[in-house]
């Protein structure tokens, strides 16, 4: 207990909305941790929770506190990366939010590329939806985002993006299969399978409804993009997707994709960010060079 850092019960705290949650993340008791809690709010002179009927919230005087904290921890891997590049060693730690698209394929393959060459760098995925991609840079709890349609890229520094068309995907007897690409009002004649509307394809694909006066009823609805990815191949269902997170032709052979028309729904973006104004550690920055490599080429 003596050893358990401000940073970390705090921010334990703070993530799980209560003490008896946090308390068993951390594999303490509930007493202890909220004696530990009290001690460092009679330290500041201030509330550092309200306490609520169920569970606890940051104060204002709390959310100062965090962000100090983890501004903090985040400068001290920064400076703990340098000096491990000083004696000619490549450590450190790389968090990364980023939405569902990126964690079948294309971050299993960057990740695994980088640690080939530095074993001693570990990394952190966190799977968000593209507005708590960005919220994770804001509080320091993610080093870089990977997003797909961003909701308002404010507070962030776009380091690399590239184009992604919408795809269909389906089937590979499906009627529409043999289209090099789908038009959106071919797509209202068959049963479809849609994200959930807080990711940038559904965001897309219903604004083009409204553009073009179509209607598309969703027969399965979802706020997983693998099992979007996998459905189509148990029935006749169109789903949608964009090129980075399908695998490779002739991986999954039961099920193919066909880009939607250009002139119905138009290309998204994805985006690599960080904080902006922030340094990021050396193990982070150099990762998200890596990356910034690949987007680009993806954009080729």
């Amino acid at each position: 207990m003596h050893s358990l850092l401000p940073i970390q019960f705090v921010d334990a705290i703070a993530r799980a909305g209560s003490i008896r949650k946090a308390a068993e993340g951390l594999a303490i008791t509930s007493t202890a941790l909220n004696r530990r809690l009290l001690a460092l709010e009679d330290e500041l002179g201030v509330e550092i929770f309200e306490r609520l009927p169920r569970g606890v919230r940051l104060s204002t005087a709390g959310e100062l506190l965090i962000h100090h904290l983890r501004t903090q921890a985040a400068d001290f891997d920064k400076l703990k990366g340098q000096i491990a590049d000083l004696r000619g060693e490549r450590r450190g730690h790389v968090s990364i939010a980023c939405s569902q698209a990126f964690v079948p394929y294309f971050l299993p393959a960057q990740i695994g590329r980088y640690r080939r060459d530095h074993p001693g760098v570990s990394f952190a995925v966190q799977v968000r939806d593209r507005a708590a991609a960005e919220a994770a840079l804001a509080d320091l709890s993610a080093d870089l985002a990977l997003i797909f349609e961003p909701v308002r890229l404010a507070e962030v520094q776009v380091l690399a993006s590239a184009r992604q068309s919408i795809h269909a995907v389906m089937a590979a007897d499906h009627p529409l299969a043999g289209a090099p690409t789908v038009r959106l009002r071919a797509c209202a004649q068959f049963p479809v399978a849609l994200p959930t509307a807080v990711y940038g394809v559904r965001h897309l694909i219903d604004v083009a409804l409204v553009r073009a006066s179509i209607s598309l009823t969703p027969m399965v609805e979802a706020d997983s993009f693998d099992f979007l990815r996998h459905y189509p191949a148990q029935e006749q269902i169109l789903s949608f997707q964009i090129p980075v997170g399908l695998p490779p032709a002739g991986m999954e052979p039961a099920v193919v994709s066909r880009p939607l028309d250009t002139r119905d729904v138009p290309e998204g973006r994805l985006y690599l960010c960080q904080l902006r104004s922030r340094t990021l550690p050396v193990a982070a920055a150099k990762f998200a060079a890596q990356i910034e490599r690949e987007i680009d080429r993806l954009g080729d």
